[in-house]
C-alpha cells in the first residue's frame, strides 16, 4: 500500500514537472515569435530594407506590418500597386497618402469598396486628377462634396459638379470655380 502511494505520488509529480516544462517550451515559443514579428514590422518601416524584403514582408499575414509597408517611402512602386488590392482598409489608405505612391494606385483606390479609403483619396492634397474624375461621380454625396473642395480638382470637374444633384456639392464646387478664376 506505501508502494502504491509512492508510486501515485511519483507519477503526479512527473506529470506536473512534464506540464510545467511544455509550457515554458510554449512560451518561448511565444517570445520567439513575438521576437521574429517584432523585426519585421521595423524592416518593414525602415528605409535600407531590400526590395525583396519589401516583397515578403507584403504578404506578411500581421495588418500593423502590410500597413507599415504600404507607408514606407522607400517600398518599390510595384509593391505599393498590388497592396492598393489588399482586404485592409488601414493598409489602403496608407498607401493613398504616401507622398511616394506612383499616381496609378489612386484610380484603383477611387474605385476601391470601402468608402473610408475613397474619402481619403478624395481628400488628399496630392491626389491625380484622374483619381478625381473617379471620385467626382461616386455615389457617396461625402465624398463627391470633397472633391469639390479638393486644392487639386480641376476647371472640368468643377463644372460638372456645380450641376451635382446635391446642393452643398454644387454650391461648393461653384464657390471653388470662383476661386480658381479668381487666382487666374
Amino acid at each position: 500500500m506505501y508502494s502504491y502511494l509512492n508510486m501515485t505520488k511519483y507519477l503526479k509529480t512527473t506529470i506536473g514537472f512534464s506540464l510545467l516544462l511544455l509550457s515554458v517550451a510554449a512560451n518561448a515559443d511565444n517570445e520567439q515569435n513575438d521576437l521574429v514579428q517584432a523585426e519585421r514590422y521595423r524592416q518593414a518601416g525602415h528605409p535600407a530594407t531590400s526590395s525583396s524584403m519589401f516583397n515578403d514582408l507584403s504578404f506578411d499575414n500581421d495588418i500593423a506590418i502590410r500597413k507599415r509597408v504600404a507607408s514606407n517611402r522607400k517600398t518599390p512602386k510595384n509593391i505599393l500597386l498590388r497592396l492598393a488590392s489588399d482586404p485592409d482598409q488601414s493598409v489602403k489608405i496608407s498607401i493613398a497618402t504616401n507622398l511616394s505612391s506612383p499616381d496609378g494606385v489612386y484610380p484603383i483606390l477611387a474605385r476601391d469598396e470601402m468608402v473610408a479609403v475613397r474619402s481619403v483619396v478624395s481628400r488628399f492634397e496630392y491626389v491625380p486628377v484622374i483619381a478625381l474624375k473617379i471620385l467626382a461621380n461616386d455615389k457617396e454625396v461625402d465624398i463627391r462634396l470633397e472633391v469639390a473642395r479638393n486644392l487639386n480638382t480641376n476647371e472640368e470637374i468643377l463644372k460638372q459638379l456645380i450641376h451635382d444633384v446635391d446642393t452643398q456639392v454644387s454650391s461648393v464646387a461653384e464657390l471653388a470655380l470662383q476661386r480658381l478664376y479668381q487666382g487666374k
